[in-house]
C-alpha cells in the first residue's frame, strides 16, 4: 500500500490485495459457520467440527483462481445467473441505450434491497457489456470482518456513518465526496442509493444531503454547484420488484416504531435481510437505467424532485401495485389475491394497510405525477 493511497480506509480491494483477502476469508472461522448455516442448517450444529475443514477446501478449490477484481466479478456474475433463476420469473432492464462505453458514470438509485440493489444493476450492467460499478455501502453492515472482506472484494466502498462529532462526520463525508470524484476520474462508474437506509414504506425519495456531500469536493475544487454535478454524470435508475422478500420484516419494524416509539434491531439482522433478499422470491424484476442528467438545476433540492421525477416515472407497475392500492387490474388473478392475503395475514391488522403502502406508492405516485402533469 503506497504512500499516496489516501483512501485506502474506504475504497474496494486492488488485484494484488484479492488472493490475501480470499484467504482471511477461508481461515475465518466466523465465516465457514455462517455457510455452514446457512447451507446445511441441519447439520451445522452436530457436525460442525466434521463440515467447516471440508468446506474450506472446497472454497480453496474453487476460489484458487481468484487472484483479480475482474476474476472475482465473473464469478459473481456466474452465482447472480444461478440466484436470478431461482428466485425470480424474469428480469427485464430497460435504458442501456443511454449508457455509452468506457464512459463513467453516477447511478443513483432507489433503495429497496441492501444487497440486491446494486447487483442487479451490475447484472444488467454486464448484460450491456458495460463495466460494472463500486458500490457505496454502509459501514452499519460492516460489523463482522468477513463481511468487510467480500463487500471489498465485489468492488464495495464504505461509507463511514458512526463518526461521533461533526468534525468528524464533516472530514468523512469530505472524503467520500472526494472518492466518489476520484473513481469516476478513474473511469470507475460508481452506485449509490438516493437515500440511506431502505424505503421500508415504498416512498423512494432523494436525500439533498447525498447530493450536498457529492458537491463537497466540488466546493473544495471552486466549482459552482450545478457545473460540479453536471460532471458527475448522474443516471437515475429505477429497481421495482414484483415481490419483496423482506416486507413483513420492514412492515413489523414500522409498526414496532409507531406502536411503541423505537425499534431495537437483533445482533444479525442485517446480514439476515441481505440473505432473504438475495435467496427470496421476488417475481419480476425491472432494472430502468435514466438518462444521464443535461440540465442539473442551481439548489440540491431541485436536483432532488428531479432524480424522484425520473425514479417514479420510470417504476415499472405489476398486478400487486393495484391490488394494494384497492384498485382493479385486468392481470389480478387468484392466485395474485392468494399471494397477496398470505402477507396480510402474517402482520398484526393495525399493519396491514403499511403493507398496502408499501405496495401502492409506486403506482399512486405515478398516478400523482401524470394528474400534476395534465394540469400543466
Amino acid at each position: 500500500m503506497s504512500d499516496q493511497d489516501i483512501y485506502a480506509d474506504i475504497r474496494p480491494y486492488n488485484d494484488d490485495e484479492v488472493a490475501p483477502a480470499i484467504e482471511r476469508l477461508i481461515a475465518d472461522d466466523e465465516f465457514i459457520q455462517a455457510i455452514l448455516h446457512y447451507r446445511f442448517p441441519h447439520l451445522a450444529g452436530p457436525f460442525g467440527w466434521l463440515l467447516s475443514p471440508l468446506v474450506k477446501f472446497a472454497l480453496k478449490r474453487r476460489w484458487a483462481r481468484l487472484t483479480t477484481v475482474q476474476a472475482v466479478q465473473r464469478q459473481v456474475a456466474a452465482f447472480m445467473d444461478r440466484m436470478i433463476a431461482k428466485s425470480t420469473n424474469n428480469i427485464t432492464t430497460s435504458g442501456g441505450e443511454h449508457l455509452q462505453p468506457g464512459k463513467a458514470y453516477l447511478f443513483v438509485s432507489n433503495h429497496r434491497d441492501i444487497a440486491m440493489d446494486p447487483a442487479l444493476v451490475n447484472w444488467c450492467l454486464h448484460q450491456y457489456g458495460l463495466d460494472t460499478v463500486r458500490i457505496a455501502i454502509g459501514d452499519n453492515l460492516l460489523r463482522k470482518a468477513c463481511a468487510t472482506e467480500l463487500m471489498k472484494l465485489n468492488k464495495s466502498f464504505i461509507v463511514k456513518r458512526g463518526a461521533k462529532g461533526p468534525r468528524e462526520i464533516l472530514k468523512n463525508l469530505s472524503h467520500l465526496s472526494a472518492y466518489i470524484k476520484h473513481s469516476l476520474e478513474q473511469q470507475q462508474s460508481v452506485w449509490i442509493a438516493q437515500k440511506e437506509g431502505r424505503a421500508k414504506d415504498g416512498n423512494d425519495a432523494t436525500e439533498a444531503a447525498i447530493l450536498k456531500m457529492f458537491y463537497m469536493e466540488g466546493k473544495k475544487r471552486g466549482e459552482q454547484f450545478k457545473d460540479y454535478l453536471q460532471s458527475l454524470n448522474i443516471v437515475p435508475v429505477c429497481l421495482s420488484y414484483e415481490y419483496d422478500p423482506c416486507d413483513i420484516d420492514k412492515i413489523n419494524e414500522l409498526w414496532q416504531k409507531q406502536t411503541q416509539g423505537s425499534y431495537q434491531k437483533s445482533e444479525f439482522e442485517d446480514i439476515d435481510s441481505i440473505i432473504k433478499g438475495i435467496v427470496g422470491f421476488k417475481g419480476r424484476v425491472h432494472v430502468a437505467f435514466g438518462q444521464p442528467l443535461t440540465d442539473i438545476p442551481s439548489e440540491p433540492e431541485q436536483l432532488a424532485a428531479l432524480i424522484d421525477h425520473n425514479i417514479w416515472q420510470q417504476y415499472r407497475l405489476y398486478p400487486i401495485n393495484y391490488l394494494a392500492a384497492g384498485m382493479q387490474h385486468h392481470s389480478v388473478d387468484e392466485h395474485i389475491v392468494e399471494i397477496w392475503q398470505q402477507r396480510l395475514q402474517a402482520l398484526p391488522p393495525g399493519a396491514m394497510p403499511l403493507l398496502c403502502q408499501l405496495y401502492a406508492a409506486p403506482l399512486l405516485k405515478q398516478q400523482a405525477e401524470a394528474a400534476k402533469n395534465c394540469t400543466i
